[in-house]
């Protein structure tokens, strides 16, 4: 079952349990994954991976508008934009420890022997698919820029 196939298949679950939030929710991840799919110039099926991009994207408004809710005082509706990035979360890979992501740099050099900064391409070619959705990139590629500046 692809994601975009679980969200539909959870839209219809909460909305059987009458689960408001959470069925606003899917709906507007679905709306976003939709509008991504007929935009440009012919409609197209998502990936699982392009999927997972607009949900981050997603994700990463809700955290935006509940900061900017509780600096302006709305604690209510801060909390609505958290309780939907929580929703959203739970359809992401689980994110990488920053011990997971040492590891995973460390192997990446090796792999590639890398050892000066103008390598830094050769490395995150090797490791943008093993973070991809599950760690932040440009602290990625600070760390491997450490890891590069120190051999």
């Amino acid at each position: 079952m692809s994601l975009k196939q679980k969200l539909q298949s959870d839209l219809i679950q909460s909305m059987r349990d009458r689960d408001e939030l959470r069925s606003g929710t899917i709906r507007m991840v679905l709306t976003a994954i939709k509008n991504e799919e007929v935009s440009g110039k012919e409609a197209r099926v998502l990936s699982d991976a392009e999927v997972t991009t607009v949900l981050s994207r997603e994700a990463k408004k809700r955290h935006e508008a509940a900061e900017a809710f509780e600096q302006a005082g709305a604690k209510d509706r801060a909390g609505i934009e958290k309780a939907e990035g929580g929703i959203i979360a739970t359809y992401l890979p689980s994110r990488l420890s920053e011990s997971e992501i040492r590891e995973l740099v460390t192997s990446a050099i090796s792999e590639c022997g890398a050892k000066r900064m103008t390598e830094l391409g050769l490395v995150m070619k090797v490791l943008k698919p093993k973070i991809f959705g599950r760690a932040n990139t440009a602290a990625v590629v600070d760390l491997v820029n450490k890891e590069l500046s120190n051999e």
